[in-house]
């Protein structure tokens, strides 16, 4: 499991928690509590997670593996504040969201703090490259957002669009911290190239699950809003998979049940196997993802902390086993 995985790097993920705290702490008093808030329901601590690992599995993992963790974590966090916004969502992680305690506008400029903090935080680097790529990320992980937003109840959007915005506003992210933690360890070249290639797949194949657990998940369970996307005209692969192969009378009621908010008789509709179960069909689909970056990290000298990336894969595919209907 990913809290298995994370003991091997305990020490560092407590490093990381610490020196988030140390960050909060330098904003202005005034604003410090809404960046508490934003900051303070722990999630998974992936994106960390996955840096230091891949720190591990190409080095020894030192102070500045630590800060990369802390800033893809606080441009995650960021990324989160914004989205809740666009999606009007009121709750996660069982709490309100920021928007639902403190309305839009103080939400947005909250979201931005935190993306401008991270990036002046990506300046402290000595290779001047690091700050570079984490900036050129932050701007990729916006444009995915934007074409996703602006894609919104299309019906011509594909699959391979999809994995576009997926690759753009999730994939990127993960790329970059397996990829910098390899330059900070100061690899070869094509030990940096295959964690940036492991980091796509994975984080591609992350969203895939989180698409999935937004239309099979439990809300107790997942501590957020489900169907949001689905609300919001954000055609994700169950959907797109389903209406690939739908007829046109079938298309039209999906649009229907979309457009009257009839979200539970559209999930239905998606786990039906008759209909081609395109749930299970988007869940292998990201098993496959993950089975394929499992295969990029052949090359890989085994260590333990590179057995650990290969076994985050693993419990990666648990978690979309877990989705089946």
């Amino acid at each position: 499991s990913l809290a298995e995985l994370a003991r091997l790097v305990q020490p560092h993920l407590e490093q990381v928690e610490t020196r988030i705290a140390q960050q909060v702490a330098s904003f202005d008093p005034a604003i410090e509590g809404y960046v508490v808030y934003a900051v303070g329901s722990r999630g998974k601590r992936l994106r960390p997670l996955l840096a230091l690992l891949a720190a591990g599995a190409s080095g020894r993992i030192n102070s500045d593996h630590v800060d990369l963790a802390v800033i893809v974590e606080l441009i995650h966090i960021a990324t989160l504040v914004h989205d809740d916004v666009m999606d009007e969502a009121v709750r996660r992680r069982a709490q309100p969201t920021a928007n639902a305690r403190w309305g839009n506008s103080l939400s947005v400029l909250l979201g931005d703090c935190l993306f401008a903090h991270a990036l002046t935080l990506s300046t402290n680097f000595e290779n001047a490259g690091i700050g570079r790529t984490i900036a050129r990320t932050a701007a990729t992980v916006c444009s995915g957002e934007m074409i996703q937003t602006q894609r919104r109840f299309d019906l011509n959007l594909t699959v391979q669009d999809y994995l576009r915005i997926v690759e753009m506003k999730t994939g990127s992210l993960f790329s970059a911290a397996a990829e910098l933690a390899a330059v900070i360890s100061e690899a070869e070249p094509n030990v940096v190239e295959t964690f940036k290639t492991f980091g796509v797949q994975v984080g591609t194949a992350y969203q895939i699950y989180d698409d999935c657990i937004d239309l099979a998940g439990n809300e107790s369970v997942t501590g957020k809003t489900l169907g949001t996307d689905l609300r919001k005209g954000k055609f994700t692969l169950p959907v797109l998979i389903f209406l690939r192969s739908a007829s046109e009378f079938e298309r039209e009621h999906c649009c229907q049940l979309v457009l009257e908010e009839k979200i539970e008789e559209m999930i239905e509709l998606l786990k039906n196997s008759a209909t081609n179960g395109a749930l299970n069909e988007s869940i292998a689909a990201g098993s496959d993802l993950i089975r394929e970056a499992q295969c990029t990290l052949d090359g890989i000298v085994s260590n333990p902390f590179a057995d650990a990336l290969f076994s985050l894969g693993d419990a990666l595919c648990e978690m979309f086993d877990q989705l089946r209907v």
